[in-house]
């Protein structure tokens, strides 16, 4: 059986359910950009930087979410990446428990990791290796 087969074979319901959670996703990363827009507007001088950086983390996986919607079966490693930063960040928020903002944090990233999971699984995207 090739690869273009099993990519026809993916259930429409549950490839649709995927997209739908990345789309999701895409749009909660989304309203953070924006959200984060008005943090750098009062960032202290010393917060700046990390602020700057964060606002364009948030557009980054804005894309990469998009991406993901788009072309599930077509983004080795993007899904990877994406769950292992949003897996990392979970954990890692365990042992910064003390972090100002930590909490919130690993809460949103942990169910980040667990919806880029189950739209792996349901999309099929480890396909994407085979193309």
């Amino acid at each position: 059986m090739n690869s273009t087969m099993v990519l026809e074979n993916t259930p429409r319901g549950q490839d649709r359910l995927g997209r739908g959670l990345m789309w999701l996703a895409a749009l909660g990363a989304l309203a953070a950009f924006v959200s984060a827009l008005a943090g750098i507007s009062s960032a202290a001088p010393e917060t700046l930087w990390v602020e700057t950086w964060r606002l364009f983390g948030f557009l980054v996986f804005t894309g990469m979410f998009v991406l993901l919607a788009l072309r599930p079966r077509k983004s080795a490693g993007v899904w990877e990446l994406a769950f292992f930063h949003k897996a990392a960040m979970g954990v890692s928020a365990i042992f910064l428990a003390n972090a100002e903002g930590a909490a919130l944090a690993a809460t949103i990233d942990a169910v980040l990791a667990v919806v880029i999971l189950a739209a792996y699984i349901l999309t099929r995207g480890w396909m994407s290796w085979k193309n």
